[in-house]
């Protein structure tokens, strides 16, 4: 090669170099700036952030063998004044694949705002940039027109399953040997979603935008004050673990229950912290607070057939080392009015609906 070639060629490496250069800058600072356009476009399903489960957690140390649980305290007596009856949301299980890491709820406008992956079933437009209003021009999964918004976050598994056939514990992915995808996201195998009466009163109306949380995503490091979730496995309904995942007997799937809170202080549909307008109830008698109103409470109850061992685990923040006591999940109000009124009949007059 003569030296005015090699010139030549080192003279377009340099040109491309700074083309590459050039292209690099404009990119970060579109990832810094964001679009300007006033309507955004929707969240994607996964981002690269979101879907990376190599981060830390759980551990061997964070399952327990539900056989050794013990019984659940005895939920408070129903009193004269109960509200006894239930209504059952039909939503699906998520078949269509919804998920999204946002939380319109919690970090509103903010795409990937929740740092993990959500499972979503009800209104089929539900993601960072979701409002009252786009949420009643969308689609559902629901049956009766419910365009509400339930959602939670996925449950993965982690590649830790024990595949061999001398263990008793959970999961119907058969005994042949062959490993799991690690990280791969479960879709559960049924989702019931709840709404409940009062030991101690009626309920009355949710209203439409009412925003609630239960369980707190951050408890690992927070502490346990606002953790709700309970774990368990089917056939052992009296026994739950908060700070442990289950392990289950063979043909037994792995439960993840999800009470949410039942007082509403009659006027906001949200609050700072997104806790202080709606509350639970006192353990002890299922009251509510003096000037609370009592509503509907929403269960969520998950089933999910998982491999046998310490096989999986919920999304999380990565400092919270995906730990069962950060289970949690959100719900948004969007029922028509004549729908809500029928869940409150429901209840209120002991009948199942649904």
């Amino acid at each position: 090669m003569t030296a005015a070639h090699r010139r030549r060629l080192g003279a377009r490496h340099l040109i491309l170099l700074a083309l590459l250069a050039l292209l690099g800058s404009a990119g970060t600072f579109a990832a810094v700036t964001g679009s300007a356009s006033a309507h955004p476009s929707p969240s994607p399903r996964v981002t690269d952030p979101t879907d990376n489960h190599g981060h830390g957690g759980p551990s061997p140390a964070d399952f327990a063998d539900i056989r050794r649980a013990r019984p659940d305290a005895r939920p408070p007596r129903n009193q004269s004044s109960a509200s006894t009856g239930t209504f059952t949301a039909r939503c699906g299980r998520n078949e269509n694949g919804h998920r999204n890491p946002d939380n319109f709820i919690v970090t509103p406008g903010v795409r990937n705002g929740a740092h993990h992956l959500h499972d979503y079933v009800g209104n089929l437009s539900t993601d960072a940039f979701s409002t009252d209003t786009s949420l009643r021009a969308a689609g559902t999964t629901c049956a009766r027109g419910d365009k509400s918004a339930y959602f939670w976050p996925v449950l993965r598994l982690t590649g830790d399953s024990d595949k061999s056939d001398d263990s008793d514990e959970s999961g119907t992915s058969g005994d042949s040997g062959e490993k799991e995808a690690e990280g791969r996201v479960l879709t559960p195998d049924s989702v019931t979603l709840t709404f409940r009466g009062s030991p101690a009163a009626k309920v009355s109306a949710m209203p439409e935008g009412l925003r609630a949380i239960t369980g707190d995503a951050k408890a690992f490091t927070n502490g346990a004050k606002d953790a709700r979730a309970r774990w368990s496995c089917t056939g052992f309904a009296d026994r739950h673990l908060t700070d442990k995942y289950p392990l289950c007997p063979r043909g037994s799937a792995v439960v993840r229950l999800l009470d949410f809170p039942s007082c509403w202080d009659g006027r906001h549909t949200d609050s700072a912290g997104h806790r202080a307008h709606l509350v639970f109830p006192d353990a002890a008698t299922g009251r509510c607070g003096s000037g609370l109103t009592t509503v509907p409470q929403l269960r969520m109850e998950l089933t999910y057939r998982v491999p046998k061992g310490p096989s999986f685990a919920v999304d999380s923040f990565p400092e919270q080392l995906r730990e069962p006591v950060t289970d949690h999940a959100d719900f948004a109000n969007v029922m028509p009015t004549a729908l809500m009124a029928t869940v409150v009949r429901c209840v209120n007059e002991g009948r199942r609906c649904g």
